[in-house]
């Protein structure tokens, strides 16, 4: 019997964002659950064929709707704790305990879900992500890793993540040709594009280091919405929130060509509002909105994943 969605969340604050969007029919409709990962097995999910796990305010899930993923075709996702690759944090990979891929790797290899959508940081590339991908192509999957940033969709910000996608390849293979399937289909060299342009391994690496920036100074970019031009902006008295319902209309953000830019990078207003001191949930709120993923990102991928 296909059962409705499972959702794997263990901060309370956000397994009661995940049942408000789902009472708002926003996301599948789904059971939520708040143990922590490990506690989950994979008899825990028997019939359920969309599973979301580190689920937040379901980004992914909402990522499936838009991308058209029906709710009864076969999907796994998951944002697994980004905190041990960090350039936040002291990067200690393996030897931080709240590395949790090799739960979701466990249950991935119990439940051999169709497909599974996975995204990090870009500091996972050199610390862990080799053995991501060869976890998922041990359980006979063919894998792929590709970093696209939030302002590939013309989302006000850059927020490059790296997306791993895993499809399983036909159970009747066996273990030898399957994993010899994935490498062919999946190779190292077919996982990043060539070179160091956007998305690239080497770009990535870069980034990380800082190095291929041009120096700080600040170039001031023509202000659209002044004054006798059409930007959205002040120009509709919106603020913030207008550009932000902008972009969710259009899909194009107008303060990327009023702000100014540090070293070729675009500097826009945020539309995160009302978290000032004195919020309820402020703090909450916050971190919810810094953990969350882009769906709109995701949904590209899961568009493609599809065809």
């Amino acid at each position: 019997m296909i059962r409705a969605a499972y959702y794997n969340e263990n901060d309370l604050y956000l397994c009661d964002w995940l049942r408000n969007l789902i009472a708002a029919g926003l996301i599948p409709p789904g059971d939520v659950d708040d143990r922590d990962i490990r506690l989950v097995s994979a008899d825990d999910l028997h019939g359920y064929r969309q599973c979301h796990f580190f689920a937040g305010v379901g980004g992914f899930a909402y990522a499936c709707r838009l991308a058209g993923w029906p709710d009864d075709a076969e999907i796994w996702t998951g944002g697994f704790p980004c905190q041990p690759f960090s350039v936040a944090g002291r990067q200690r990979a393996q030897a931080d305990d709240r590395h949790l891929w090799p739960e979701l790797h466990r249950l991935i290899a119990s439940a051999r879900p169709a497909a599974f959508l996975g995204e990090n940081v870009a500091g996972i590339v050199p610390l862990a992500l080799d053995g991501v991908l060869s976890d998922l192509e041990g359980e006979g999957y063919a894998s792929r890793a590709v970093v696209v940033p939030a302002c590939a969709v013309n989302a006000p910000h850059g927020r490059g993540r790296v997306w791993i996608v895993g499809r399983r390849l036909a159970d009747g293979d066996g273990d030898g040709e399957r994993s010899g399937k994935a490498r062919q289909l999946c190779g190292r060299a077919a996982q990043w594009p060539a070179g160091g342009g956007e998305g690239g391994l080497e770009h990535a690496a870069r980034e990380r280091r800082g190095e291929g920036r041009a120096g700080p100074a600040l170039r001031q970019w023509s202000d659209v919405t002044a004054a006798g031009t059409s930007g959205v902006g002040d120009a509709d008295d919106a603020g913030s929130q207008g550009r932000v319902e902008h972009w969710q209309r259009t899909g194009q953000w107008a303060a990327w060509a009023t702000g100014r830019t540090l070293a070729g990078r675009r500097i826009p207003e945020s539309g995160i509002r009302l978290l000032a001191h004195g919020i309820p949930a402020r703090i909450p709120r916050l971190r919810a909105a810094g953990n969350a993923i882009v769906p709109q990102v995701a949904a590209e991928i899961l568009r493609a994943l599809r065809s």
